[in-house]
């Protein structure tokens, strides 16, 4: 493993140098005093009063580089809507837990392999890698998501102690007069421009949902819509239900009543529905007239609409979140389902390529002897290869392969995501015991080739036309001598028993639970098999 010294010169993807202090990974970025006034930011809340016109307006500032409030909006729709936080919390959930593997660059060398293996034992270390990757997922809502890395030296090696989630209205971007990218996030420190992110300090990932700008990019400006058109549909039907069968209320004042009888009477009005009693002035009346008709239903269908809406844009679908007892079969549900394993492996793939370049890129750069430049650097990738049928392909297999398919073990076993197994491990076996994996087979066949040779060559100097007839006999005779011993071990363990029998069923229950040892013997006649099968297909190849 490579040490970092006080100061090491680095290269980025883009041919980038720039320099990386001891100082500058101990302490994070936003520890500094020009950045306190981040710690003490609030939310403000811009859902509070929302209407079409306040939410246009909170976008557009967005497009202008100020996130702030179109952040906060996407925190605020989380928190309130029911809804739209399950469908969230279904597509950020299923991203944890997958496997992943840390992969050499093409064509790698032996330091490079082992490298790429303790960087793997670094990362599986990190009990916190969950943590991060949920928090990563929080771009799909907002399009971004930034975690600051705090370093700790141990030994000579830098290991990320903690990911630390920074609040989305603490970045901007960058106007289009300053010269840089629209789609350079920045931290907010009071300037016109903002301050770049520091170097090996921060996993920044952006989650693109769509093309475009950042500021333009995440669900939220999406959500927003149907966000605030259930709002208004779940305010009317509480307003609907609030005076649904009552009576309407109309009073009555006499010509010249005062400002002060007008609100007693307005009071009464109001009140007498839900305390089924009051007082009114002398010569004031209250008249009821029908009650409020009318139904539910508008305001549910607006609702449910909404809902669908918020579920196809996070989802894809809405047969995996609700069943309308209609449309909701099992066919269409697996469809469904399969949009969301495309959007699972889509949201998978993007963090992979993040953590690639913010989190395994600088590991191997500050830990690692084989590091020459981030286009060698080692990645990061999950696991996406769903396991197929297994019963399905135990009942094919067999029948491609006796028809003259060459199908590759390899491949059986990654589609059915089987691995394969090591040296001296326990494998399953048929009748469900478990049997060592060692050399018996490869010795087997090294001694059946090893015994062809001694044939053939016992059967050279003979004549050719003899030659097939001879090995037959070899081989018999080789399979004879080696059998014989054992053979007679069986009979006179019988032998033995049928002297000592003192009646016929005595006997046959001493041969019942006579134990042989067949071990031997069952190598032997696998070995003869083998010899047998190589020898033929020797001689077929020698169109013989």
């Amino acid at each position: 493993m490579a040490e970092t010294t006080p100061t090491d010169t680095h290269t980025d993807k883009n041919g980038t140098r720039y320099k990386v202090s001891e100082k500058q990974l101990s302490q994070p970025q936003t520890d500094k005093a020009r950045l306190a006034h981040l710690q003490s930011h609030y939310a403000s809340h811009p859902s509070r009063g929302l209407t079409p016109a306040k939410l246009a307006g909170l976008l557009q500032l967005a497009e202008q580089g100020d996130l702030i409030a179109q952040c906060e909006m996407a925190e605020d729709m989380e928190e309130k809507d029911g809804h739209i936080f399950s469908e969230l919390q279904k597509r950020r959930r299923a991203l944890l837990g997958v496997d992943w593997q840390i992969v050499p660059p093409r064509n790698a060398s032996a330091a490079e392999k082992a490298d790429c293996e303790r960087l793997h034992e670094l990362l599986d270390d990190l009990s916190i890698l969950d943590d991060l990757i949920f928090d990563m997922s929080d771009a799909i809502l907002k399009g971004f998501s930034n975690s600051e890395i705090v370093w700790q030296r141990q030994d000579k090696l830098w290991i990320p102690e903690a990911f630390n989630f920074k609040d989305p209205s603490w970045f901007m971007l960058p106007g289009s007069e300053s010269g840089l990218s629209r789609n350079e996030l920045r931290l907010r420190d009071n300037s016109l421009h903002g301050e770049a992110l520091q170097p090996f300090g921060w996993v920044s990932h952006i989650h693109k949902t769509k093309s475009g700008y950042l500021s333009r990019n995440g669900l939220a400006r999406v959500l927003a819509w149907p966000y605030l058109f259930k709002n208004y549909s779940v305010r009317d039907l509480a307003e609907f239900l609030e005076i649904y069968g009552l009576p309407l209320r109309l009073g009555k004042y006499p010509s010249g009543a005062g400002k002060s009888e007008k609100a007693t009477l307005l009071q009464a009005v109001m009140s007498i529905g839900h305390n089924a009693g009051g007082i009114i002035p002398k010569g004031m009346e209250i008249d009821f007239t029908e009650a409020a008709k009318g139904g539910k239903d508008p305001f549910e269908y607006m609702v449910s609409l909404m809902e669908k809406t918020i579920s196809k844009t996070i989802l894809g679908g809405t047969l995996t979140s609700q069943a309308d007892g209609k449309s909701s079969t099992n066919a269409l549900g697996n469809v469904h389902n399969e949009v969301r394993q495309e959007l699972r492996d889509s949201d998978l793939k993007q963090i992979a390529n993040t953590l690639s370049r913010d989190l395994v890129l600088p590991l191997y750069m500050l830990n690692c002897k084989s590091y020459r430049h981030s286009s060698r650097a080692p990645r990061l990738e999950f696991n996406l290869v769903e396991a197929e049928d297994i019963k399905a392909y135990a009942d094919a297999l067999p029948k491609l392969v006796e028809i003259g398919f060459a199908i590759p073990q390899s491949w059986a076993q990654e589609r059915l995501q089987i691995p394969i197994a090591q040296k001296d491990e326990p494998v399953l076996s048929v009748g469900g015991k478990s049997s060592v994996v060692d050399a018996s087979q490869a010795k087997l066949k090294q001694l059946a080739f090893k015994r062809i040779v001694a044939l053939k060559r016992q059967s050279g100097l003979q004549d050719k036309s003899e030659t097939d007839v001879d090995d037959i006999d070899l081989a018999s005779q080789q399979l004879q001598r080696e059998m014989a011993p054992i053979l007679a071990s069986f009979t006179e363990d019988i032998r033995v028993l049928v002297e000592q029998a003192q009646s016929l069923e005595e006997l046959q229950q001493a041969l019942a639970e006579l134990d042989l040892n067949i071990e031997e013997a069952s190598e032997i006649l696998q070995l003869a098999m083998i010899s047998a099968d190589l020898a033929g297909q020797y001689d077929v190849s020698e169109g013989r």
